[in-house]
């Protein structure tokens, strides 16, 4: 019998099926899950979606592995003699919140009442996959200092839902093993969490790195590595344009065209756009009416909106173009620039 050809599998395909589903648009806005991370500028670059972070399908599928989790937690906790609720009942759908405007919210997995430890007091529920490392990590030292981001989650749910305790449901993805801990509520906490999101949501720039370093370990594992310490250019979006700025009411306004901008409207940007000049990987050389002119060793380039003239030396570019290259890649594409002209485009 003739061997079959593998030129593709069905678990590739699986896996691809998750690529094309879940590697989408970034989220509108700034989710309670990431405000407790330790470094504000990967939640500021997250915010600004100055990078389109994607994820392999098995990767995708492991995070899905949390929310097929969810299901068994509330059986389990019903089984044990809690009541559990899932969705909001003043509105029928799952529990959401939001902050500043929209600008910052998130979804509780659930409440609970009836737990044995304070059977008279609705707890904010939170499920959590881990690994064995990470659980290990979780009962040896608890949520505050084994996951602090998580424990900020639940500060802001317990914060904006009025309940002052939560219960932290965490299972173990190796043995099925299962860990619980309730979590007083922490108003300190709570409003010294929104006010960083607020610090982080109205910043005009990048806020400074954990470390200087590419090669410092939080920042090798972060997905804007690229962008954050100047290997790549940003993606070219509202978000990353001079001109738009975040308001308090939760929309985004452009000074260019002088109207607020929609969520489609900023994913897909438009030809004026100038990129923010601090978040380039570039120093700044000068800037002028619709340009921004950049050092790039012994050259000069310009970030150009459409119409306008590019500055006298300078290799121009608009930022479409920018945001589809590599730093690394920069000297080869000026000098193709300047012998044929031209523009950088994406590959069909």
């Amino acid at each position: 019998m003739a061997p079959i050809p593998e030129t593709d599998s069905t678990v590739s395909r699986i896996y691809r099926a998750y690529e094309q589903r879940e590697n989408r648009r970034p989220r509108a806005h700034l989710g309670a899950s990431m405000i407790g991370r330790e470094c504000e500028r990967e939640l500021w670059l997250s915010f600004r979606w100055a990078d389109y972070p994607r994820y392999e399908g098995r990767i995708l599928r492991l995070f899905a592995r949390g929310q097929r989790e969810e299901p068994a937690f509330v059986a389990n906790l019903r089984a044990a003699g809690m009541e559990v609720l899932v969705v909001d009942p003043a509105t029928g759908r799952q529990y959401q919140f939001s902050d500043l405007g929209g600008h910052v919210g998130g979804s509780m997995d659930g409440a609970a009442l009836g737990l044995p430890e304070a059977p008279k007091a609705w707890h904010v529920l939170e499920f959590k996959t881990h690994g064995a490392k990470s659980f290990a990590g979780l009962m040896q030292n608890g949520v505050l200092k084994a996951h602090p981001e998580h424990f900020a989650q639940v500060q802001l749910y317990m914060g904006w839902s009025g309940m002052d305790r939560a219960f932290y449901l965490a299972v173990c993805k190796d043995t099925d093993e299962l860990y619980g801990e309730r979590i007083a509520f922490d108003r300190a906490v709570f409003e010294a969490l929104i006010e960083r999101a607020g610090r982080i949501v109205f910043a005009a720039e990048p806020p400074p790195r954990i470390s200087e370093s590419p090669a410092f370990f939080r920042c090798k594992f972060c997905l804007y590595h690229g962008v954050c310490h100047g290997a790549l250019f940003p993606k070219a979006n509202c978000r990353t344009c001079a001109h738009v700025t975040p308001r308090d009411d939760g929309a985004w306004h452009c000074a260019r065209h002088d109207k607020t901008r929609t969520t489609d409207e900023q994913h897909a940007g438009c030809p004026m756009h100038l990129f923010i000049p601090p978040l380039m990987p570039l120093p700044v050389r000068a800037a002028g009416e619709g340009w921004v002119r950049y050092e790039f060793g012994e050259q000069l380039i310009a970030n150009v909106s459409e119409g306008a003239a590019a500055p006298a030396g300078a290799v121009p570019f608009a930022s479409a173009e920018l945001s589809l290259l590599a730093v690394d890649q920069l000297e080869t594409v000026i000098s193709a620039k300047q012998a044929l002209g031209g523009q950088v485009v994406n590959a069909p």
